[in-house]
């Protein structure tokens, strides 16, 4: 039992020896690869507690080396978990939804703007009526126009033109009035 109490008490040694020695540099890597301090602090704790854990394990010259690959691993298991740990404030939640579909008022502009445009579609007369509302409703390709109706797709490109131009009039008329 003395021997077991001594061989522990030469492996808390040697923890000791490695803190003193490379604390500061454990520190710096952890904190190159994680960019936080507090993180930084916790992870070279991490990174000794790894290392006083697989001590006797560890055969190697180079003390040095092994504790920067303990910490550089340590860090990038971190990096990898903060995105599962990191929950949006409910801030950061409405900015992002702004910024994916625009404020509430672009939202409601946009919606008006396309339920007149397709009031003007359907104002136009066959063949023209489905192919604006195609083209400036469900913002279809003339290939894929063409392929849907059975269509040639040169037939179905001057068949936009011409529901451009008439959609152009009516809104022209709009204007105006």
């Amino acid at each position: 039992m003395n021997a077991v109490q001594n061989r522990k008490e030469t492996k808390e040694e040697r923890l000791s020896a490695m803190i003193d020695t490379w604390q500061n540099l454990i520190f710096s890597v952890c904190y190159k690869v994680v960019g936080d301090y507090f993180a930084a602090e916790d992870l070279t704790q991490e990174t000794f507690l790894s290392a006083y854990k697989n001590l006797d394990t560890f055969e190697g010259t180079n003390e040095k080396a092994w504790l920067c690959r303990i910490a550089t691993n340590k860090g990038i298991d971190y990096l990898r978990s903060a995105g599962r740990r990191a929950v949006p404030t409910e801030d950061v939640f409405f900015e992002q939804q702004k910024e994916q579909r625009g404020s509430p008022e672009e939202i409601c502009l946009e919606e008006e703007v396309r339920e007149r445009l397709l009031g003007y579609c359907s104002q136009l007369r066959p063949p023209y009526n489905e192919i604006a509302k195609a083209v400036y409703y469900e913002e279809k390709k003339a290939d894929e126009i063409a392929k849907e109706r059975g269509e040639n797709v040169k037939t179905v490109q001057t068949q936009i033109y011409r529901a451009r131009d008439m959609l152009r009039k009516l809104y022209g008329k709009e204007r105006s009035a």
